[in-house]
Parts: C-alpha cells; sequence; structure tokens
C-alpha cells in the first residue's frame, strides 16, 4: 500500500509543481506556493469531517504532535519557495532533479532524529542519487566539476538543494508527527496529520503574505481557477506522502518518490519546450538508478 500511495503521489506531485510553473510568470513563488496550501485545506478538512460524521474515532493531538508538525509544515513552506525559485534560475526539471538530493537529507534526518538508519546497499543508492546531481551540476562539462566539488556550484543547485532540505525536513517531520497518533488506522493518522499541517501552513503563510506582500492576494484571486488546480493535486499528493510516511521509512518513500524526474524531464519537454544535453539524461538516469538501488535495499 505504501508503494502505491507513493506513486500516486509522485504523479499529482508533478501536475501540481508544473501548474505552479506555469503560474510563477503571475505570481510570486512565496505566493505561488501559498495556493498549494490555501486551496487544499478545505479538502483536506473536509475529509476529517467525514470521518468524524462516520463514526471513526480520531486520534488525540499531543504537544509533540503539534510542534512536529508546525515544524514539518514551515519546511515545507520553505522548500516549495526555493523550488520555485529554482525553475527561474535553471529551468522546471533541472530545478525539479536538484531537489532530489532531499533523499538523503531525510536518509540522514530519519538515522538521527527517528532511529530508522537505512542498509548499506541503500547508501549506495542515496550516493547514486548525489552523484547523479553533481553531473547535472557540470552541464556538460567535466572541468566544473571541480568547482561543484568545492561548493561552487551555480545558484540553481544550491536553491534546489535547499528545496531538498526543506522538503526532508518536512517529511521527518510528517513521520514523527504521525508516530505520535498512536495505534489509529494509518489513512486516518495521515488525514489528521495532512489537515492540522494544512491549517496551520495556510495560517503562517497568510500572516507572512499579508507582511510582506499584501498585494498579493489580489494576484491569487485573478488566476483562482489555476489555483484551485494546484490546491486539489497538491491536497491529494500531499495525503499520498502522509499515507505512505505512516506505513513505511520516509527516506525510502521519499527515495522512491524520485522516479517523479522522469516525469519532470517529460513535462519539461512537452510542456515548457526544455531542450535537455546529453549529459542531463545521464544526470537524471544515476539520480533515478540510485532510487532503484534504495528501493531494494530499503
Amino acid at each position: 500500500m505504501w508503494l502505491v500511495a507513493t506513486l500516486l503521489a509522485t504523479v499529482l506531485q508533478t501536475g501540481r509543481t508544473a501548474m505552479q510553473q506555469r503560474l510563477r510568470s503571475a505570481l510570486s513563488p512565496n505566493a505561488a506556493g501559498f495556493v498549494r496550501y490555501s486551496f487544499g485545506l478545505p479538502v483536506a478538512l473536509g475529509a476529517v469531517a467525514v470521518l468524524a460524521v462516520s463514526g471513526t474515532a480520531l486520534p488525540a493531538l499531543s504537544p509533540a504532535f503539534l510542534w512536529r508538525i508546525a515544524l514539518g509544515g514551515a519546511a515545507q513552506i520553505f522548500g516549495t519557495e526555493m523550488l520555485i525559485r529554482s525553475f527561474g534560475l535553471r529551468d522546471f526539471a533541472i530545478g525539479s532533479t536538484y531537489s532530489k538530493t532531499e533523499a538523503a537529507q531525510v536518509a540522514v534526518l530519519s538515522a538521527l532524529a527517528l532511529g530508522e538508519p537505512l542498509s548499506p546497499l541503500a547508501w549506495i543508492g542515496v550516493a547514486l542519487c548525489f552523484g547523479g546531481v553533481a553531473v547535472l551540476a557540470c552541464r556538460g562539462d567535466r572541468s566544473r566539476l571541480g568547482d561543484v566539488l568545492r561548493a561552487r556550484g551555480d545558484r540553481a543547485m544550491w536553491t534546489g538543494m535547499a528545496a531538498g532540505a526543506g522538503f526532508a525536513t518536512a517529511a521527518v517531520c510528517i513521520r514523527g508527527a504521525s508516530m505520535t497518533l498512536g495505534q489509529d488506522a494509518p489513512v486516518v493518522r495521515a488525514l489528521v496529520t495532512l489537515a492540522v499541517m494544512n491549517l496551520l501552513q495556510t495560517i503562517g503563510n497568510s500572516l507572512g503574505l499579508a507582511w510582506r506582500e499584501p498585494g498579493a492576494f489580489r494576484a491569487i484571486s485573478g488566476v483562482w481557477r489555476s489555483s484551485a488546480v494546484v490546491g486539489l493535486l497538491s491536497v491529494g499528493g500531499s495525503a499520498g506522502w502522509a499515507i505512505a510516511m505512516t506505513l513505511h521509512n520516509a527516506a525510502v518513500v521519499r527515495t522512491v518518490g524520485q522516479v517523479d524526474l522522469v516525469l519532470a524531464f517529460l513535462v519539461g519537454r512537452f510542456a515548457f519546450d526544455e531542450q535537455r544535453l546529453s549529459s542531463e539524461y545521464l544526470g537524471a538516469a544515476l539520480v533515478v538508478g540510485g532510487v532503484v538501488v534504495v528501493l531494494v535495499g530499503g
């Protein structure tokens, strides 16, 4: 079930991110991220309401749950904004690929924070993922590898990796929060976790926009149809991630989710007419190969 939920989440996430890329011309990165939470919130709350009306007992929310999910929600907001910024610095497919260093970062955080280390074979897969990112950062010029290894990569690389750090922190916090909800059914725990996180994100991001970009709300109202699609795709994808990470190791789930790189390259090529170098295909192949190794070793 966790694998099905993960694959469904990757498809919905790719669609949502592509729609956010289109919104980038009308909205700021922060506003484009805001529609992800605000337009998905009614669906998330509605799902929990259906559970309550049907007689399903909802888990109690402890302080440990609340601080974990608040931290995870803030980290996801940060990751989303950095991801959208990376698209402008390079392009959709490459920005998405850089953010996939998330898998290695989740592995480290899961081992440290949740006591869920990966096997030696899975760590080899993580290394392959990082190797693929290095190849992408070189842009076909092997002489640039030294610059990449000496931390002088392009801005898109660091922005994309910052996005990965945000998503990695969010993934570990979501799993950690869900684990505090006891032994309730995984779907119930996942939906409650998602609804609370979306609520906190909407409130926090609304306050941030009101302070930094008060005109953003008018801009969002002008693209509300596209924003609604982003919200629906987002809440569906987030539900898939939450269910998968409730059922299984967050590092393995997020690493398997990197197969969305294939979708990102297809969307970039056919939706945004992005042209690719042969080295970029090699880098993406290394990342996907690392995903397969992590799946086998995890």
